[in-house]
């Protein structure tokens, strides 16, 4: 991308983002990566990019396991290895191991699986393969500490053999030596040493010339001599030459693997480049981690359709603050190109530019932006920016001529695909004339279809985005009554610079505010006025919009409350008609049953009864239940005339009504929960809870 002015990326603070991206970085090569970080334009790169870093924020949010533990600098050791007659020692070779065996750990997470659920991952590996006769090669001539093997050739084995036997020759030998100079009482303290790599015995300075051997040297206190002993001379000769051999031999194989290996140096070299992209790759997944980002969609073409976006630096600070970060939401398409925001000072205008440009350079530099997963981010050829001091009120000549200079460059150069914001334009010079070159400069910059963000404080700027297609209007949110600004974008309308309500809010005098305002022109300070009244309309219905939302809100829940009581309700009144159901199901059941019992009992009275026209007569009652009901009818009457009910227990001997016939006898006899009736001729075995004691009615003769 093409970055004007030079410190363009600066100035949007991109440097910051990079410094966070290297600190998680493990590698050099990710280090070097995030230091040039550069800024693409092709569309099919940057969207690799994204998902690469997508997919690795996956796997740490699910907590999977990628390998990249290697993170040492071995590039000097490979390019070494590719240097014909070079020679690579052992902990060399242990890297060198180490880097083969990650990569061959990074090739086999990529099973079949994996490749397609992290398709874009995979493509880091898709133009190497791995090579497993690295380790092989180096296994079969150092062992695990880098030390090279017996076995690594036949030579080597027959010199170590040696070299076994004539350093134990040499310890018996020794020891011979040091015990017969004990006896003599030559030996010093420290007894034997090393001397240039041949073994010394210690003795006392002046029994030297007693002791035959080289002598090798003294200590600082002259007071000890290190000597060679006559009897060792051999034997350390043998040693000392087979240690030399030992050495030739081991160089030679060494500088053999050396030669065999280097040509899997590009291969190594590719390895270490794989492992400090992932390493890459997993920095700035971290980085998305932690300020929120996602990945929107990616258009082709210029176009920006932010939804809440967050300044990423300014979402950290607060996040780490514990302070809540105001999104930015707006679309800047071919029908909307350019945006002028206006409002009061410190209102979050200047913010709001660096938002939208330093999500902008962060996705075209491959990193996921804080934004709502639903936002649409085209792609820019050109970014311009123009941010200057808006606090200052001390604006020289040269300050206009370099703006003017700045806004020269804009529109020499800016096309369909250039980016752009400008900070106050027009600021630093008179206000009409100054007013008149920033409407001029935005209509070259429209016709140029140029997309991009310009704040201002003029108002015919404000009237020209609302007439011109193609421009559209901007204002930063005010709360008048605390004198706070709200941080909040409204596109749409242009905003006051509560100039006048700020001075009231603070105490100056009156007096001073209405000479102000005579000096203003009449329409001007109607249409700020206007203005201001319009925003604080707009927050008004905002917050009576919120209420609304949050009393539909309320009705949903009372409404789904409502289907819930609804629904139990319903389920009671089934409950209660299947007991109903049942209480019936059961009244049937004992009906029959006393049904049966009465049978039973009409039975045995056919059998004892003189008189068979009354068992036959009570049969008929049992039996036939129209007759019945008019009979019980009658005889309820009848009976409720004669007999009065009584709150007495059922007890032997008193009189009785049966509730189901309303016939009336004597209880004869008590047997648990039923009872024995003699009703004239016929006794029936009744239940308790059907009786009800009576007594006869005496009905006075006049």
């Amino acid at each position: 991308m093409r970055l004007y002015p030079e410190s363009a990326a600066n100035q949007l603070e991109f440097n910051k983002v990079k410094i966070l991206l290297h600190n998680y970085c493990k590698t050099i090569i990710a280090q070097q990566k995030a230091e040039n970080l550069r800024i693409h334009t092709r569309k099919d790169f940057i969207e690799t990019e994204l998902q690469q870093t997508y997919e690795y924020k996956m796997l740490l949010q699910q907590g999977m396991y990628f390998p990249s533990d290697f993170t040492i600098n071995i590039q000097k050791d490979i390019k070494l290895l590719g240097i014909p007659g070079a020679l690579l020692v052992g902990e060399q070779w242990m890297l060198i191991r180490r880097l083969a065996e990650e990569a061959g750990n990074i090739f086999r997470w990529f099973d079949a699986e994996r490749k397609l659920a992290y398709f874009s991952l995979g493509k880091v590996i898709d133009h190497t393969y791995y090579e497993k006769n690295i380790v092989i090669l180096i296994d079969e001539v150092l062992d695990e500490s880098g030390n090279v093997k017996d076995s690594a050739s036949e030579e080597l084995s027959k010199i170590r053999m040696s070299l076994y036997k004539r350093r134990n020759e040499l310890r018996r030998m020794f020891e011979k030596v040091v015990a017969k100079l004990n006896k003599a009482g030559y030996s010093a303290e420290i007894e034997e040493g090393f001397s240039n790599g041949r073994r010394v015995v210690a003795v006392f300075a002046e029994h030297k010339r007693q002791v035959k051997g080289i002598l090798h040297g003294e200590s600082d206190s002259r007071k000890t001599a290190f000597i060679e002993p006559e009897e060792t001379i051999p034997l350390n000769n043998e040693v000392f030459s087979l240690e030399h051999e030992e050495t030739r031999e081991v160089q030679r194989i060494l500088r053999a693997l050396t030669s065999k290996l280097s040509i899997y140096s590009e291969i190594l070299k590719g390895y270490l480049e794989i492992i400090g992209e992932f390493d890459f790759i997993k920095a700035k997944a971290k980085l998305a981690l932690d300020m929120n980002g996602v990945l929107p969609n990616l258009l082709d073409k210029p176009h920006i359709e932010l939804v809440e976006a967050y300044h990423p630096l300014l979402f950290l600070y607060n996040k780490s603050s514990g302070k809540p970060t105001i999104p930015v939401s707006l679309t800047l398409d071919s029908q909307n190109r350019i945006l002028v925001i206006s409002g009061p000072n410190a209102g979050g205008k200047t913010v709001t530019m660096k938002t939208i440009a330093l999500n902008q350079v962060m996705l075209q530099s491959g990193l996921l932006v804080p934004v709502n997963p639903t936002s649409q981010m085209g792609i820019f050829k050109q970014l311009f920016i123009h941010i200057g001091d808006t606090q200052s009120i001390e604006f020289e000549l040269s300050t206009y001529s370099s703006h003017l200079q700045h806004m020269k460059y804009f529109i020499e150069t800016a096309n369909g695909k250039t980016l752009f914001f400008i900070d106050e334009l027009g600021s630093g010079s008179d206000p009409n004339l100054g007013g008149s070159f920033a409407e001029v400069i935005m209509e070259e910059l429209s016709y140029k279809h140029a997309v991009g963000v310009v704040t201002t404080h003029y108002l015919n700027l404000k009237v020209m985005a609302n007439r011109t297609k193609g421009i559209i209007n901007g204002a930063m949110q005010f709360d008048e009554i605390r004198l706070l600004p709200m941080y909040k974008l409204i596109v749409g309308k242009p905003g006051s610079s509560y100039t006048f309500a700020i001075a009231e809010r603070i105490g100056l005098p009156q007096s001073l505010i209405q000479r102000a305002r005579k000096l203003v022109d009449e329409d001007h300070f109607k249409l700020d006025k206007l203005l201001n009244r319009t925003e604080q309309d707009l927050q008004q219905l905002e917050i009576d919009k919120k209420e609304l939302h949050k009393l539909i809100r309320e009705n949903e829940k009372l409404k789904k409350e409502m289907v819930v009581l609804m629904d139990t309700e319903k389920h009671r009144q089934q409950i209660e008609t299947q007991k109903h159901q049942n209480k019936i199901t059961e009244d049937r059941l004992a009906y029959l049953k006393e049904m049966e019992r009465n049978l039973k009992q009409i039975v045995l009275d056919w059998k004892r009864a003189e008189d068979k026209n009354t068992v036959v007569k009570n049969l008929q009652t049992l039996l036939f239940k129209s007759p019945e009901k008019i009979v019980v009818n009658k005889l309820a009457k009848k009976v409720d005339n004669r007999y009065k009910e009584l709150n007495t227990e059922v007890a032997i001997g008193v009189l009785v009504k049966i509730k189901t016939n309303y016939q009336v006898g004597e209880v004869k006899e008590l047997r648990g929960k039923r009872a024995i009736v003699q009703i004239g001729a016929l006794q029936m075995n009744v239940e308790v809870s059907n009786l009800v004691v009576v007594e006869k009615i005496i009905v006075e003769e006049n």
